[in-house]
């Protein structure tokens, strides 16, 4: 089936709709195929991702969740099946990806059409708690102002799809807290679809309205997450959430414990730093 990563989209922003189905959606996926070396990674899978949601996406290494977000932002078009995607939309690595020539404020307005104006990047800084860092090199950021820097260029595209490869890896544990905070906050006010890829289950958890567990190249389980916010892992309902996600990923088998023998998520785009022509390419993490 051809593939259309700007498929149709309905009056209402960000909501993707399959031809003949008219429940909304933001992103819709059928039959969902990428292989390397004629292996395939993922394997005709199914999603959907609806609009305002913050979806989390799980799984152990190499079973494609990295590559099934590249698909998602429009960096990986090497596949079979349809994918409908908002054309707004923002993707966020481990990495901030800030162009270290650049001052803070321009690395905000990278990849962004015509002319804009700084004063566009200056409100984008102030959301994510960085407005008097707008005139900064990168190199004189800490760790976590990098990742505001990188969340602000998300934001300053208004995202209606918002796509994190786990944003909050390389941050030590009381920054990785605060970045999780401000993200949910962020997502509250924006109010677009969020797809978190992490390996983090209670920070799937803290975050989303439904989990999903990614195996053998398909959406093997899924489940609501229908705990208060805010939310805490002191709540009685998260105890057994996070107990059958483990079971889910496999932690509590003794081979859980062996060498992966899925195939590993293909390399990243060969020019990370370049952002994509949609703005897709433009990283973004939220922190202190």
């Amino acid at each position: 089936m051809a593939t259309d990563l700007h498929g149709p989209v309905t009056e209402t922003p960000g909501r993707a709709e399959t031809p003949g189905r008219a429940e909304a959606a933001a992103v819709r996926v059928s039959g969902l195929t990428r292989s390397f070396g004629g292996r395939p990674v993922i394997d005709r899978l199914e999603l959907t991702l609806r609009p305002g949601e913050f979806t989390a996406l799980l799984g152990r290494s190499g079973c494609g969740k990295s590559t099934l977000l590249r698909v998602l932002a429009g960096l990986d078009r090497e596949i079979e099946g349809t994918v409908l995607v908002p054309k707004r939309r923002a993707v966020a690595f481990q990495a901030p990806r800030l162009m270290p020539w650049k001052r803070v404020w321009r690395n905000v307005l990278l990849g962004l059409d015509g002319k804009p104006q700084r004063a566009l990047a200056e409100r984008a800084l102030k959301e994510v708690g960085l407005g008097h860092r707008a005139d900064a090199w990168p190199k004189t950021l800490s760790g976590g102002e990098a990742q505001r820097a990188s969340l602000a260029r998300a934001l300053v595209r208004e995202p209606e799809l918002l796509l994190l490869d786990e944003p909050f890896g390389a941050l030590d544990a009381l920054t990785r807290l605060t970045a999780q905070r401000l993200v949910a906050d962020v997502w509250q006010r924006h109010g677009c679809a969020v797809l978190l890829v992490t390996h983090d289950v209670d920070e799937a958890l803290l975050l989303a309205d439904r989990a999903l567990v990614m195996r053998d190249g398909v959406i093997a389980y899924e489940t609501p997450v229908a705990l208060d916010r805010p939310r805490s892992v002191d709540d009685p309902g998260f105890a057994p959430l996070r107990a059958r996600l483990l079971t889910e990923l496999g932690v509590d088998r003794p081979e859980a414990a062996e060498p992966e023998t899925a195939a590993p998520d293909a390399p990243g785009p060969a020019a990370p730093d370049a952002p994509h022509p949609d703005g897709a390419g433009a990283g973004a993490h939220g922190d202190t």
